[in-house]
């Protein structure tokens, strides 16, 4: 089983900010919702446990199995570039994410997608047949990307609609 799991809340989180690579740790709330992510995942043993490089997905990770995370860059948070930490309802957006004609370093979709996937087929690959449990740690983005890696990508592109809440999981297997 693939367990996805989103990170706690962070003061950006709560201050309705964006927030991509330069977000903040877990806050109290935060560290809450991940300590309650542990209890209901209590009774499953990992096998692995891969994180973003952020550190508000590796301290959830972390808090959530009682294990050391395997950082992987591909599940890193989609880059916002200059319009990271920017309150929520200010950023001009293109569809789902911030304009990259107006904010410079805006990562391109397609390829946010391409390395999330990749990440995907590989550990799909290497597993295939085995039954193991896998917790992924990441973001809105990521939970979201990984969501249609299994349900396939909406016609509108909007594969925010399969991430979870802060703190919270999806199940997944590969077929």
């Amino acid at each position: 089983m693939i367990y996805v799991i989103r990170h706690g809340q962070t003061d950006l989180n709560k201050e309705r900010r964006m927030q991509g690579r330069f977000g903040l740790p877990l806050n109290e709330y935060g560290i809450k919702q991940a300590e309650n992510l542990r209890d209901k995942i209590k009774d499953i043993k990992f096998d692995y446990v891969f994180s973003s490089p952020q550190e508000r997905a590796i301290q959830t990770a972390e808090i959530a199995t009682g294990l050391k995370v395997t950082i992987d860059a591909r599940l890193d948070v989609f880059d916002l570039g200059e319009a990271d930490r920017l309150k929520t309802s200010e950023v001009k957006m293109a569809g789902v994410v911030p304009d990259s004609s107006i904010y410079r370093g805006v990562e391109e979709p397609s390829g946010f997608v391409e390395r999330v996937f990749n990440f995907m087929s590989e550990l799909e690959r290497e597993n295939r047949g085995k039954e193991l449990n896998t917790l992924l740690s990441g973001h809105r983005c990521t939970t979201g990307c990984i969501g249609s890696y299994f349900e396939g990508i909406p016609e509108d592109k909007n594969i925010l609609r399969f991430s979870s809440n802060n703190g919270d999981y999806k199940i997944y297997r590969f077929k």
